[in-house]
């Protein structure tokens, strides 16, 4: 513990390492090899101590952006299609109703059909719009 402490506070290591710590960290990395002196070698030292507190390796957050954002995606265009499958079954009731109104009273077949045909159009309409929705979600943004 003695010789560390030592070590640390010699007067030409303080010096040295003031002065790198006034220049860049690229600066003193990148530093042609000079010939070594008692005050190169400390500050040698002094730039692996720095150089080591650096990662070495760099995060790729572009890459776990662009998932996140295609995940994003998939989720939302997934829920736009729920409205797509509702739509069949608004359209399975639509027609079930018209049989069960026809089969009560078969004078009422013209008005029933043409309500029946409304509101197909209106379910119909309502899955093009989610289907839209989920083409929007997909390949637009």
């Amino acid at each position: 513990m003695y010789a560390c402490s030592k070590f640390v506070s010699t007067p030409s290591l303080v010096k040295s390492t003031s002065q790198l710590l006034s220049h860049p960290l690229s600066s003193v990395v990148l530093k042609q090899p000079e010939t070594l002196t008692d005050r190169s070698l400390s500050s040698l030292a002094v730039s692996c101590l720095l150089t080591s507190l650096v990662p070495s390796h760099s995060f790729q957050t572009s890459t776990i952006s662009r998932d996140i954002n295609t995940a994003a995606k998939f989720i939302g265009a997934g829920a736009a299609v729920i409205g797509v499958a509702s739509s069949g079954a608004g359209i399975g009731t639509v027609f079930g109703r018209l049989v069960i109104g026809y089969a009560r009273d078969t004078s009422l077949k013209r008005q029933l059909f043409s309500y029946t045909l409304l509101g197909f159009a209106l379910w119909e309409a309502l899955e093009l719009f989610c289907l839209m929705e989920v083409f929007l979600i997909l390949f637009a943004l």
